[in-house]
């Protein structure tokens, strides 16, 4: 049902793009983000992820292939909640829905700057398209 819903909103993404002020509630890792938008359908609750695009972080943990990684992916993490912390104004831009429905793609702006383009000059990303 909820993913029925999503595909519903698809259209409304294609012509909102922002930049929104949602108010970010948490970094989920690197390239994660998780926000709230007030006036969702109950069923979807007002919670969503956003990906970062055009960027890809260190997997960490568990989904990590080895303790470099882990290890990487865990910086990344740490970098995201540090600026998410950090920014004094924070901002969504919507893209599009992911592939798989359930999360949104996008970038987060901080204090005007690119979160996607941070992650890279800083080293916690590369460049990432889905291929």
């Amino acid at each position: 049902m909820k993913k029925i819903l999503l595909l519903c909103l698809l259209p409304f993404c294609s012509y909102a793009k922002g930049p929104y002020d949602y108010p970010i509630t948490r970094a989920v890792d690197g390239d994660t983000i998780e926000f709230t938008i007030p006036g969702l359908p109950e069923e979807l609750g007002n919670t969503l992820k956003l990906r970062v695009l055009g960027v890809d972080t260190p997997e960490k943990g568990s989904r990590a292939k080895c303790e470099k990684e882990a290890a990487a992916g865990a910086a990344a993490t740490e970098f995201a909640k540090k600026t998410v912390a950090s920014g004094a104004k924070l901002q969504i831009v919507l893209k599009e829905w992911d592939k798989f429905g359930g999360r949104v793609l996008g970038d987060m702006l901080v204090d005007g700057k690119s979160y996607s383009e941070m992650l890279i000059k800083e080293g916690h990303a590369r460049r990432y398209f889905g291929e």
